[in-house]
């Protein structure tokens, strides 16, 4: 019962609890904050959009971040936790198998929504497993493993070395990645997770409150007891999500004969574990990239040096913790271009600009490139080039130019490059090599398949490496098909919502089959190149079923980006 509307009771994972909330609190609030219960995860609070924070109550899953917390008075909650372990252990296991997890931040919200579908029916229909999927946003792996997770598919990944594919992880993405079940149940040591409760809470000022602020980390903070009353002081509005278009903010560029033109937008990374870190007076601060490097995204995140000054300046462990909404303002992004390029002679010549230089690499085809760029300043949010393979572009753009001009691509490539040649072929600039094909429907308005062939060298572990590789064909896809921010002519970014940004949903995500071949040598990171080449591969495949080659990124008008859409 609510008494005062201050303190509420329910059975939580087969106990009752009676807890003093904040008015307005949410269950996931109630459940984090008050009850330390760490599976469901904050990812897109209060937006409901995500799937991460998907708990049971009264048995049915319920997403706990737009749940008020009055609402489950008297009713039985469920997390991840008060769940039978053999069940959950049963699932976990499928998804470590097939590489169904990375940083394992969406997933405890994903298994928590699926328990049910497969203890009704171990190999559940694709239908059944798209409208149990369609509540959740999933960033690393691609949708492909996943499913076949819920399908019990025999993938051959028995008498693993977890801590090979551990290897195989922090080669992949960066930074070191546990790989065991904990981390298919979220358990991979997030920064807001082994954040101590009773220290207080730093969250952004918004821009229209006149809330008491400090300054750190060149940003004003809000600081309260407990995050409710953080969020509660700073008056933190929810984001939302525009009817604006979606434009390339700089012109497209004639297209030169022969030769290709390409203007792309301000992309999102989306990772889905938002920016987060802790630290104790003197200390050092907990790591922003928790389980997962975010694809170079927080490489420069504020939360961390914040997190250390403000400890400081308080005298108190602090815990600071960026919103949805905070993350997309500040977060830095894949900067747009606009550009041409033009096979001639056997030299790829590439013109235009950007924010931020061109990033060449050398090409397997040893085609030498001759870049005249131009740095244009543009209203919008801030841009890095520790996204992924920054060289993409250049690499997208030569690869179109070479479709174009009718190039063999057997020519000049050596006999490493060889072995991978699909329909294109790209090489990393550390080592890893990728081809691609792709392949549509019958009626050309879908991508039906894509296959990759991989070398990037010792490959430790298949699961995680298949898993990255598919993940970066996901990722690929939406950026060329719809994937972006709308921003406006003041350069602040209108899409804040996390199911704005375009990512491709399971439904519509393609079947991927890896051949991870033979390479002698120390582990390469494979997934950039998978990456690249993808993208051209779609940019292609886009030409192909429309008869015209898209300027832009995302190809929105294209068949198959409305397939997607739809």
């Amino acid at each position: 019962m609510v008494d005062d509307m201050s303190q509420l009771s329910f059975v939580c994972n087969g106990e009752s609890v009676v807890v003093a909330v904040d008015q307005g609190e949410t269950l996931l609030s109630v459940l984090r904050e008050r009850l330390g219960l760490m599976s469901p995860k904050d990812g897109c609070a209060p937006q409901g959009q995500c799937g991460c924070c998907t708990v049971w109550v009264d048995g049915a899953p319920r997403v706990s971040c737009v749940t008020p917390a009055a609402r489950v008075v008297g009713r039985v909650v469920t997390t991840l936790e008060g769940v039978d372990p053999i069940r959950v252990t049963r699932l976990a296991d499928r998804f470590l198998a097939s590489g169904a997890a990375q940083c394992g931040f969406c997933t405890p919200g994903i298994l928590m929504r699926c328990l049910p579908l497969v203890a009704i029916d171990s190999e559940p229909t694709a239908v059944a497993i798209d409208r149990a999927l369609a509540a959740h946003l999933c960033r690393c792996t691609g949708w492909n493993t996943i499913i076949e997770a819920l399908r019990g598919a025999e993938i051959g990944v028995e008498h693993r070395d977890l801590d090979r594919a551990s290897q195989r992880s922090m080669c992949e993405g960066g930074v070191a990645q546990c790989v065991d079940a904990d981390a298919v149940c979220g358990r991979g040591g997030f920064a807001d997770d082994t954040a101590p409760r009773d220290a207080l809470v730093a969250v952004l000022k918004p821009l229209e409150s006149d809330a008491p602020s400090v300054n750190a980390a060149g940003a004003e903070w809000v600081i309260g007891a407990s995050l409710s009353s953080a969020k509660s002081q700073a008056a933190k509005i929810q984001g939302r999500r525009t009817t604006a278009p979606l434009v390339p903010p700089l012109a497209n560029l004639p297209l030169p004969a022969g030769g290709v033109a390409l203007a792309t937008c301000f992309v999102e990374p989306a990772y889905l574990e938002p920016d987060a870190s802790w630290c104790e007076p003197g200390g050092e601060p907990a790591s922003a990239a928790g389980n997962g490097g975010a694809f170079g995204s927080k490489c420069n995140s504020i939360v961390e040096s914040a997190a250390r000054e403000l400890a400081a300046l308080t005298d108190r462990t602090v815990r600071v913790v960026l919103a949805r909404e905070d993350v997309v303002r500040l977060g830095p992004k894949r900067p747009p271009i606009s550009a041409t390029a033009v096979l001639i002679n056997g030299v790829c010549h590439i013109s235009g600009s950007s924010p931020m230089p061109l990033v060449v690499s050398p090409n397997p085809y040893s085609i030498p490139t001759h870049v005249s760029w131009s740095l244009q300043t543009i209203a919008g949010p801030p841009v890095s080039h520790e996204q992924r393979a920054p060289w993409a572009e250049a690499a997208v753009l030569l690869e179109g130019a070479i479709e174009v001009a009718g190039f063999d691509r057997r020519k000049n490539l050596d006999e490493r490059s060889l072995e991978v040649l699909l329909d294109v072929c790209v090489a990393d600039p550390n080592g890893g090599v990728a081809g691609v094909a792709i392949e549509l429907s019958d009626h050309g308005d879908r991508i039906e398949h894509v296959r990759l062939r991989v070398l990037a060298g010792e490959i430790l572990d298949v699961a995680v490496a298949r898993s990255y590789c598919i993940g970066a064909v996901h990722m690929a896809l939406g950026w060329v098909l719809s994937e972006g921010l709308t921003v406006d002519d003041d350069g602040v970014v209108q899409d804040l919502t996390i199911r704005s940004f375009g990512i491709i949903r399971p439904k519509h995500m393609p079947k991927v089959t890896v051949e991870l071949l033979p390479d002698p040598g120390a582990p390469r990171r494979g997934s950039d190149a998978v990456f690249v080449a993808t993208a051209a591969a779609a940019w292609n495949a886009v030409t192909r079923s429309d008869g015209d080659r898209p300027a832009t990124f995302p190809a929105l008008g294209s068949r198959i980006a409305r397939t997607i859409r739809k």
